[in-house]
C-alpha cells in the first residue's frame, strides 16, 4: 500500500447536492489545498514524516475533482508535479463523479500524472440513483469507468449500500454489476443520515428507514466475499470516524470499527465451516497472523462465544504467527 498524502478540496466541483450529503460532516473539518500554495505545503509537511512505504502518492478528496474548472484542476495538479519530478511522489489519486469523465478528461489527467481514479458510483440501479438525486445513470458509470480502465489508470469505486428503494436484491445486482466493471479496487460506505442533508429530512418524515447495523454488516460481508472472491480488493468499509460525523449522525449503521465487524463476521462464518468439516472426534488446528487474532475472536470474544454457544469452541486450538499473510489461514485436524 502507498503512503498517502491526503489533500482536501471540500465540496468543490460538485454540480450537484445529493440526498445523502452534508460533505462537511462527511469529509471533516480542517480542510486545506485550497490553492497551490496550500497543495505544496501539505505536501513537504507529510514528506517530512516518517514514514517507510516506497510507494507515495498524493490523494485529493472531498469533492468531485474532475467537476472543477480545468483552470483550476490544471493548478492543483501542477502543485503536485515537481514532487513528481522529484521523485519524492510517484503518483495522484482522485476521487469524482461518474458524468465528470469523458475522453478528453482521462487523457488529460493521465498525462499530468494521476494514476488513481475513484468514481461515486453508489449504486448500479437506476431507481436507486434517481431517489437519491444522484444526477446520473448506470450508463454513465460503466462508460466512466471503461474510460479509466482503458487508459490504463487504476479503477476505484464506492458503493453505499442501503439507499432510498434499494433491495437486498438490488444491491446484490449492483455488486456483480460492479464485479463486471472490473474495478482494482472498491470502497463500501453504509448509507447514513446525517443532520442537515435530504435523507435527514425524509428520515424524520417517517420517509426512509436506514439499515441495521446488523443488515449492514451483512450486505457487506456478502460483498467482500464476492469482490475479494473475484480478485478485487476492499479497501475501506464505513465511514472515517471523525468528531463531526459521531456528532451529527442521526441514524444509520455508524459503527467507528465497521471493517473490523464484516472481517469478524467472515471470520466466524470460516471457522465454522471449518469445524463443521472436522470430524466430531477431532481437533482443528488453526494458524493466523497476529494481527488478525482481534477480528478472529470478535469484538468482546463475540465470535469465540458464539462457537461455544454452537458446540465448537472446545474443538478448536487457536495459534498467531507473524509469518502467515494476513487474512489467510493455515489448518490440520488432528
Amino acid at each position: 500500500m502507498p503512503y498517502v498524502i491526503p489533500v482536501f478540496i471540500s465540496h468543490r466541483g460538485c454540480p450537484h447536492r445529493c440526498l445523502f450529503c452534508n460533505q462537511q460532516v462527511i469529509a471533516g473539518t480542517g480542510r486545506t489545498g485550497h490553492s497551490a500554495s496550500e497543495v505544496a505545503l501539505q505536501i513537504r509537511t507529510w514528506l517530512a514524516r516518517p514514514h517507510r512505504r516506497a510507494a507515495v502518492q498524493v490523494a485529493f478528496y472531498g469533492g468531485s475533482f474532475t467537476c472543477l474548472p480545468r483552470s483550476e484542476q490544471d493548478l492543483l495538479i501542477g502543485a503536485v508535479h515537481p514532487f513528481l519530478v522529484a521523485g519524492s511522489v510517484s503518483g495522484i489519486r482522485l476521487s469524482t463523479r461518474p458524468d465528470c469523465i469523458d475522453a478528453d478528461t482521462v487523457a488529460f489527467l493521465r498525462e499530468r500524472g494521476v494514476t488513481v481514479v475513484e468514481l461515486g458510483v453508489q449504486s448500479l440501479d437506476e431507481k436507486v440513483l434517481e431517489l437519491s438525486e444522484r444526477g446520473h445513470s448506470v450508463e454513465d458509470c460503466r462508460r466512466a469507468a471503461g474510460l479509466i480502465r482503458v487508459a490504463g489508470l487504476e479503477l476505484g469505486i464506492q458503493l453505499m449500500p442501503g439507499l432510498p428503494g434499494e433491495t437486498s436484491r438490488s444491491f446484490f445486482s449492483t455488486v456483480r454489476q460492479t464485479v463486471a466493471l472490473a474495478p482494482d479496487f472498491v470502497r463500501i460506505y453504509p448509507t447514513l443520515v446525517i443532520a442537515g442533508s435530504g435523507l435527514a429530512e425524509l428520515y424524520q418524515q417517517g420517509l426512509y428507514q436506514p439499515l441495521s447495523l446488523n443488515r449492514a454488516l451483512a450486505l457487506a460481508a456478502w460483498a467482500k466475499k464476492r469482490f475479494s472472491g473475484a480478485g478485487i480488493r476492499v479497501v475501506r468499509m464505513g465511514l472515517q470516524p471523525s468528531a463531526a460525523l459521531e456528532r451529527d449522525c442521526v441514524a444509520g449503521p455508524y459503527h467507528p470499527a465497521f471493517g473490523e465487524l464484516v472481517a469478524s463476521r467472515l471470520w466466524l462464518q470460516r471457522m465454522r465451516g471449518l469445524l463443521a468439516a472436522c470430524p466430531v472426534d477431532k481437533r482443528l488446528h488453526l494458524t493466523i497472523n497476529e494481527r488478525d487474532l482481534s477480528a478472529v475472536v470478535g469484538q468482546r470474544r463475540q465470535n469465540m462465544k458464539r462457537l461455544a454457544t454452537l458446540g465448537l469452541a472446545g474443538r478448536l486450538d487457536l495459534v498467531t504467527s507473524q509469518t502467515i499473510a494476513r487474512g489467510t489461514v493455515e489448518y490440520a485436524v488432528c
